[in-house]
């Protein structure tokens, strides 16, 4: 097959498709050169920080399959690739395990300031009295969106000593009964928000969750409570989030590893609050995710090239591991 790959990949798995197949790359290209690269293309391997516009999907004349090498689609025209029956598959579940590591580092980083203790330190300044951090053990942990990854990130709550409960876009007794297995009682939105100590995000970006976190949403969150977002930086108004990490009226801090600019050179609203954790969409970037994320982007177009039926309708793209 003759495939682009525009996002980075693991090494091995990168010398494996090489070797097999005509691949060509376009890391870090502009849509001009995307709309290029694609033309003789009939596969493309992509991650976040690549949006495959409608005009860069149209250059792809010979387009069947499109890798998404993670989750997330908002950076795709999914609508345009329904449409012409252009071959999705995504690879969710290596980075799973990542992120919800992740989303537990921040947590910690937020309740003991590890941050501000490193920065200080690195000052020259003895800060152990003004560090007074607070425990997870008892805290109630919420969290919207229980899908792979807020399932795991209740995993490690659970064993931290922390009570989860969750909240999902399309509740249904089946669901509840399933999380009530795992230790997760589901609520609604608001009850999440008003009854826990640290709120993490897990949700997909689209016109159901863009602004789902704004103002009203912020101040219902209980005093001395924490947000962490690693979904995607349109779930939170980061507006009304510097607001009301400003005032300090309910929120005590947040971390965002997510952002609704991303990208070398931009700074985000919040980055001159001390109160704040700010990581650039690090959420999967471990070696053993990436390792296992390539394998399995390997085993995807193996199996594609060797079927018989190479229009194969489009993939059905439902964020199960969000929600």
């Amino acid at each position: 097959m003759k495939i682009l790959v525009a996002s980075q990949l693991d090494p091995d798995a990168l010398g494996v498709l090489r070797a097999q197949h005509d691949v060509s790359t376009a890391i870090g290209a502009s849509e001009s050169e995307l709309r290029h690269a694609v033309e003789d293309r009939e596969a493309i391997v992509f991650r976040s920080g690549v949006t495959l516009t409608r005009e860069v999907l149209e250059s792809g004349r010979w387009l069947r399959l499109l890798v998404r090498a993670g989750s997330g689609l908002d950076n795709l025209d999914l609508g345009y690739v329904r449409g012409r029956g252009i071959r999705l598959e995504r690879v969710p579940g290596p980075g799973a395990q990542a992120v919800a590591e992740l989303t537990f580092g921040l947590l910690l980083c937020l309740a003991r300031g590890i941050v501000v203790a490193d920065r200080k330190l690195r000052e020259g300044h003895w800060a152990k009295a003004e560090l007074i951090g607070r425990g997870l053990a008892g805290k109630t942990l919420g969290i919207v969106g229980v899908g792979s990854i807020g399932r795991q990130v209740a995993t490690l709550g659970r064993a931290w000593g922390m009570v989860p409960i969750g909240c999902v876009k399309h509740w249904t007794p089946e669901r509840a009964l399933s999380c009530a297995e795992q230790g997760i009682r589901l609520v609604d939105l608001p009850t999440v928000l008003e009854g826990s100590d640290f709120v993490t995000l897990h949700v997909p970006l689209d016109e159901s969750t863009r602004g789902l976190i704004g103002r009203v949403e912020l101040a219902r969150m209980r005093p001395g409570s924490f947000l962490v977002n690693i979904a995607r930086g349109g779930v939170v108004d980061e507006e009304a989030l510097l607001d009301a990490l400003v005032e300090g009226r309910s929120l005590h801090g947040a971390a965002l590893d997510v952002h609704v600019s991303e990208g070398e050179g931009r700074l985000s609203p919040l980055a001159g609050l001390p109160n704040v954790v700010l990581t650039p969409h690090i959420g999967a970037a471990t070696v053993d995710a990436q390792r296992e994320i390539g394998r399995e982007v390997v085993r995807i177009i193996e199996r594609f090239s060797a079927t018989d039926d190479p229009a194969a309708p489009v993939a059905e793209a439902v964020a199960t591991h969000h929600e």
